[in-house]
């Protein structure tokens, strides 16, 4: 039964068109990031990033040439989508993708991260083997049909993605539509819509609504008799994301993936009508079984535990942000923080009073005044800085954040020196203080 799931034959019409469409989308990404100023302001202004921990030695190259590493990657994006040098290309883009993604925090978006994911499963799949140059040149690689579980492993991928992310949503502040009126409240000036937005039904429709779509959505696509309104609920949905909340390609993404819901005949009539039907439905078993096997079962194990992480880290990860990446945590929350850093030689107790505009871009400043993972960066930097200077000191942190429009409150220990703690990546961080606390 299991090799009847996995490795029977269907018709490829599905993955060859979404290659096209993934192939064009994240040379839009690349490219569009260079054209709207993202690079300049996230990569080539700040005097560094904050890097995922244990990825500093990962920073952006110097001066300009940024502009060349994201020109790269959309001319890798364009072998994708018209399947040039495919393999060489998605590899290319996914290493250099995932070198954004692991160098910079400032504008961490859960976006980013299913793109990652979804790149290594284009490295992994047959997505050149029609309607492509790689064919044109080697006829040998056509082919019509591909094993079952290209389909299965988006589709799963997908579930948990707006599975956890419909369970996130469940709170206090979701439910009464606290964080919802914060959100729309920044739409105000949208010319047309912007007051239409703040409305208190409206809240309370997308506030559920969003609930009840990513719970409901994969199960009505995937479904024969709700597929069409559930896709057209999808389109709807993803286009009002794309217009008010301006978020890339993501919503473009989700859109296209839909395409692994629909039944391949039909996928292959509207987009390749010259194209043969693959109907034999063999079941042809690889001597690469075992290895895919556990591949993919260690990798839905880890995606499946990763959102869960947090129930066993003290306190709540709205307010400490511990193990809050890599979860389907999208759009719960907004923090304001005020931090000011301090820096006392051990040797001399000299204090200097550090001016974040000195060393933090804007974006950067809100990320090391709410985050403390990030707060903690800066003070091994600093440390680092001082150190180079041959000076031994402690840097403290009086930190006060406000979530969700609340009084602001203490975060970080003002009596602890950051400099001299190591980060805890799956424990509780002592020095984060408790979200309770008067």
């Amino acid at each position: 039964m299991l090799n009847g799931w996995l490795f029977k034959h269907i018709d490829n019409s599905a993955l060859i068109i979404f290659r096209v469409f993934f192939g064009l989308l994240i040379t839009l990404e690349s490219f569009g990031a260079i054209f709207t100023g993202w690079v300049k302001q996230t990569l080539i202004e700040p005097n560094f990033t904050f890097s995922f921990i244990g990825f500093e030695w990962l920073q952006p190259l110097p001066g300009q040439w940024m502009y060349l590493y994201f020109a790269v990657m959309g001319m890798f994006g364009i072998g994708v989508m018209l399947g040039y040098k495919y393999r060489a290309s998605i590899i290319g883009f996914t290493v250099l993708w995932a070198g954004v993604y692991f160098m910079q925090k400032s504008s961490y978006n859960n976006h980013y991260y299913l793109l990652v994911l979804l790149n290594l499963f284009m490295c992994i799949m047959p997505a050149n083997r029609y309607f492509s140059f790689d064919v044109k040149q080697n006829a040998s690689l056509l082919k019509h049909s591909m094993p079952q579980w290209c389909t299965l492993i988006i589709i799963v991928q997908m579930t948990i993605v707006y599975t956890y992310a419909a369970i996130a949503k469940i709170y206090p502040d979701w439910l009464d539509t606290t964080f919802m009126e914060i959100l729309m409240r920044g739409k105000k000036g949208y010319y047309i819509i912007g007051d239409f937005l703040q409305q208190k039904w409206l809240h309370f429709v997308l506030a559920y609504g969003g609930i009840l779509f990513d719970l409901l959505i994969i199960p009505l696509l995937l479904c024969r008799r709700t597929r069409a309104w559930a896709f057209s609920i999808a389109i709807f949905f993803h286009l009002f994301n794309s217009v008010v909340f301006q978020i890339g390609i993501f919503p473009y993404m989700s859109i296209a993936l839909c395409v692994f819901f629909f039944p391949v005949k039909s996928i292959q009539k509207l987009f390749f009508k010259g194209k043969p039907f693959y109907n034999q439905g063999e079941i042809v078993v690889s001597n690469y079984k075992p290895i895919l096997l556990m591949v993919f079962g260690l990798y839905f194990l880890i995606q499946l535990a990763l959102p869960l992480r947090h129930w066993f880290i003290k306190d709540d990860v709205l307010w400490t942000e511990e193990a809050h990446r890599l979860s389907w945590r999208m759009m719960l929350r907004a923090k304001y923080g005020i931090a000011h850093f301090t820096v006392i030689d051990k040797e001399t107790n000299e204090k200097t009073i550090i001016k974040l505009d000195d060393y933090l871009s804007k974006k950067q400043i809100g990320i090391a005044s709410t985050k403390p993972d990030v707060i903690w960066q800066f003070a091994q930097r600093l440390k680092q800085q001082f150190q180079a200077e041959g000076r031994d000191v402690a840097v403290y942190v009086d930190c006060r954040i406000s979530v969700n429009d609340k009084p602001l409150k203490q975060l970080i220990d003002p009596k602890v020196d950051l400099a001299s703690v190591k980060w805890k990546a799956f424990k509780h961080n002592e020095w984060i203080l408790p979200s309770n606390e008067d």
